[in-house]
This record gives structure tokens, C-alpha cells and sequence, in this order.
């Protein structure tokens, strides 16, 4: 079995260790629709919006969240549920379109012992991914190089997203 160490991740983690919560950025970024651009926001729905991630592992990493503090599957209402699978479709081929990746993570962390970021609120990360898309930089220099900055991949997606909508 072959074993892909992250240890730039452990900062992140400890540092999130045992701090209590204060507040929830993924509900301020929902009640906050003015900031859309400032915060990333790239598509809404009735209960669900993309959001992409403030600290990429790849460039095109985003989110689709909740629009409600809710930690896991269960308890959703049919509504949220029911918009799930268009949110992720939308995401997929947004990511698509604008990075043409060889393959995606799609991932979900439920709980600060299952790698949430943010704690209790539910989302889901999409990431594209590339055949050998880690290199020295990662492995050895402890390094992401992320090519593209937020404000460039927000406009990319974004667009992508609207072009899919009007089709």
C-alpha cells in the first residue's frame, strides 16, 4: 500500500484543536448575499449555494453548502435534499468546462474528528484533480503552487455556471 502525506494539513488541524466556536463564516456568507462577490459566492438555490474554497488544495476547489447550520445528511428537509443533485451536477461541470481535470474529489467532513473545517455545518467539496498533479513543490518543499488566484477563478466559474443555466 502506497501512503500520500500531507503534513502541511496539520497545522490547519491544530490550529483548529479544542478553540470553541465563534460563529459559523458558512452561515454569515448565506445571509450576507451583498458580499457574494467579496466572499466568493458563486450560484445560489433556495437552500443551497457554491462557494469556492478560501484555501484551495487545487485551483477550482468549491463548496456547496446549506444554507442552514445543520452538521449531516440527516435532517434534511425534502427541499434541501431534493436540491443536491442539481447543485453538484452544476458544480461538476462548471469544474469541468473551466479546468478539464482528469478526475475530481468529492468529499464530505461531518465533525471536527471527521476533518471539518466548519464545524456543523453541512458542505460538500469539489475538487479537480490531474494525473500527477503532485510534484516536488507538495512532497518535498511543503508548497501548493495554485496558478490562478481566487478573484480569476470566481469569474471563470461563475461564468461557466450561467452559460450552463441558459442552456
Amino acid at each position: 500500500m502506497n501512503r500520500l502525506w500531507a503534513p502541511w494539513r496539520s497545522n490547519y488541524v491544530e490550529s483548529a484543536a479544542g478553540k470553541p466556536e465563534a460563529g459559523c463564516f458558512l452561515c454569515d456568507y448565506w445571509g450576507e448575499a451583498a458580499a457574494d462577490d467579496r466572499h466568493h459566492v458563486l450560484r445560489r438555490w433556495k437552500h443551497w449555494y457554491v462557494v469556492l474554497n478560501a484555501y484551495p488544495y487545487t485551483n477550482g476547489h468549491l463548496m456547496l453548502v446549506l444554507g442552514r447550520h445543520q452538521e449531516g445528511f440527516l435532517g434534511l428537509h425534502p427541499e434541501e435534499s431534493a436540491e443536491i443533485g442539481p447543485g453538484l451536477e452544476m458544480c461538476e461541470a462548471a469544474i469541468r468546462e473551466v479546468y478539464k481535470p482528469d478526475g475530481m474529489n468529492v468529499g464530505v467532513n461531518m465533525g471536527r474528528a471527521g476533518g471539518a473545517g466548519a464545524v456543523g455545518h453541512l458542505h460538500i467539496h469539489l475538487l479537480p484533480r490531474w494525473d500527477g498533479d503532485t510534484n516536488f513543490m507538495t512532497s518535498v518543499g511543503d508548497t501548493r503552487v495554485l496558478p490562478e488566484d481566487l478573484e480569476r477563478s470566481s469569474r471563470r466559474l461563475r461564468a461557466a455556471m450561467q452559460r450552463r443555466e441558459a442552456t
